[in-house]
Formats: C-alpha cells, structure tokens, sequence
C-alpha cells in the first residue's frame, strides 16, 4: 500500500515551524525570504480547499533580539522575567510580520495563544475547539503559540541561559484537538534516525514507521543539535505519540526548503511518516496533565 499517495487527500493539515528555521543563523534576525516562501506554501494549500493551522515558535528569540538591538541588558536578578517580556515583544513583532506577508496573497490570519491549561480544563478546551472550528470554517488560518508571556513552566532557565519550550507537543494537541488528519513538524533534521546522525555516521535514515514502539521513542532522546530551537526529537517523538493516538498522520521533515511542503501534500517520498494508529482509550487532556510532571 502506497501510504504517500493518502497524504493527498487530508484536509485538514497542522504545520509547525521552529525557531530555527525561521532566523538567519549568522544573526539571529528573521529571515524573510524564507518566510515568504513558507506563506506561500500555506496560501497554496488553503487555495486547494484544505485547511490549514500553522503552529510556530520564534517569538521569545524575536524579542530577545529587539531588546539587544535596543541596548537593553538581560536581567540577572529574574531571567525568568526578562524571557517572558521577551516572548511579549516578540509575538507581536513575529505576528505583525505574518500578518503582512500573509495579506499579500489576501489571506486573513488569527492569533491563538496557547497554554496547559487550555487542554486540561474541560470548559477551555471546548472553547478552543469552537474558536479554532469558527476560524477554519471561515477559511482563515490560526497562527498558534505558547503564551510563553504566562506559561512559565514551559520554560526553563538553566546555567546556559537556555530555553526548553515545546511547540512540536503543542502542535500534536492542536492537531487532536481541531480533528486534524495530518501533522507536519518543519524542522532542522531529515526525519527519525535509528540514532544522531550528527554523532553516528552510521546512523540509518527511518522512512515509514507503521506503529510507535518502545523502541521508536527510545530512538528520540537525542537532540537535534539545534542551539536556537527548544525541542529535540525526544519531543518530536512524543508529538507522535499524541497525533498518532489521536487519529493523525505526522511527518517530520527538514525545513532548509520549505517548498517541501507541498511535495509531501503531493504524495512524495520526503521525511519520516507516521501513520495514524486511532486509540479510543488515549485520554488526551491526562496526558498533557502528567507531560510536566
């Protein structure tokens, strides 16, 4: 069975982008061009009748770079603080920029900003399903993110100055949370490896993964070597336990070209595909209850 030629009849797709993929890394700045492209991928599948969700992250290393620019120095006494002003200015400045790219195709865009407790409270989550159902049924595309701005325990302030956000976990529970059938993770790596291909020259490259194993999820734990994204493929892995359960196929694919959307929407061999293994017993709001613990 040819399971790429199914990815051309989903209709409802969640893409996320990471922080990586989305800045120059010589600067740190946005890098428009590449935006422009990703918009236009997006504009073209929403053009196809699907819909289409775009979780993305960036915002906190977006502020992070406006407030260097301005002269502004971290504060040392509550970086924690200092992070969530950050994700603050950021969001606006990374929405702002969506919105006018976006606009030049005539796409109407709308901002969710996410946190646990979206999920794990019966009364939100309802509300987020009608919002997000509302939105697409329009034709509009939501742009998702943390609220890093309140989510505090979604970021950690270690030793290295480091952030470990989770937008490849919250783009899973968006996708079961609006119904999805398919869940793109745009990142910095090829797919699922049998171990880091950036330490093993062995490493053997993973095309199709039928059902998640033990075994699977163990292959995770690596990271992704990236220094300005915040998840490695431990939480890709678990972005495919979530969509997986709840009914969605996933894909892990290498954001360097971002027209590689559509040739995965087109049925072509890129990435790591994960097909969808529905579990009627797979509680969602409890496993997001317990992810943190």
């Amino acid at each position: 069975m040819n399971y790429r030629e199914g990815l051309k009849d989903k209709k409802r797709i969640v893409i996320k982008i990471g922080s990586s993929s989305l800045q120059h890394p010589q600067t740190g700045d946005l890098d428009y061009m590449k935006l422009e492209k990703l918009v236009r991928q997006l504009c073209d599948i929403r053009n196809q009748g699907k819909d289409v969700i775009l979780v993305t992250s960036g915002a906190i290393a977006v502020g992070k770079k406006a407030v260097s620019v301005s002269g502004h120095q971290p504060n040392k006494d509550n970086p924690l603080a200092f992070k969530q002003a950050c994700a603050a200015i950021g969001q606006a400045r990374l929405m702002m920029t969506y919105q006018k790219i976006f606009a030049e195709y005539n796409q109407i865009v709308a901002q969710i900003l996410m946190t646990k407790n979206t999920f794990v409270d019966d009364h939100n989550r309802f509300n987020a399903h009608n919002t997000f159902s509302e939105l697409l049924d329009m034709g509009i595309i939501p742009i998702v993110n943390e609220n890093d701005t309140i989510a505090t325990y979604e970021i950690h302030v270690g030793e290295n100055d480091t952030l470990i956000g989770d937008n490849d976990t919250l783009s899973a529970v968006v996708a079961a949370l609006t119904d999805a059938d398919l869940l793109i993770l745009l990142s910095d790596i090829d797919g699922l490896y049998t171990d880091d291909p950036r330490k093993n020259p062995d490493a053997k490259f993973i095309p199709l993964v039928e059902k998640l194993t033990d075994e699977h999820m163990n292959m995770g734990k690596a990271s992704t070597g990236s220094n300005v994204g915040t998840g490695g493929m431990n939480t890709k892995m678990t972005a495919a336990k979530i969509s997986t359960n709840s009914g969605a196929d996933m894909i892990i694919a290498n954001s360097k070209d971002v027209t590689i959307l559509n040739r995965i929407i087109s049925g072509q061999e890129e990435g790591t595909l994960f097909l969808a293994n529905e579990d009627p017993n797979f509680d969602l709001p409890d496993f997001i209850m317990n992810l943190h613990k």
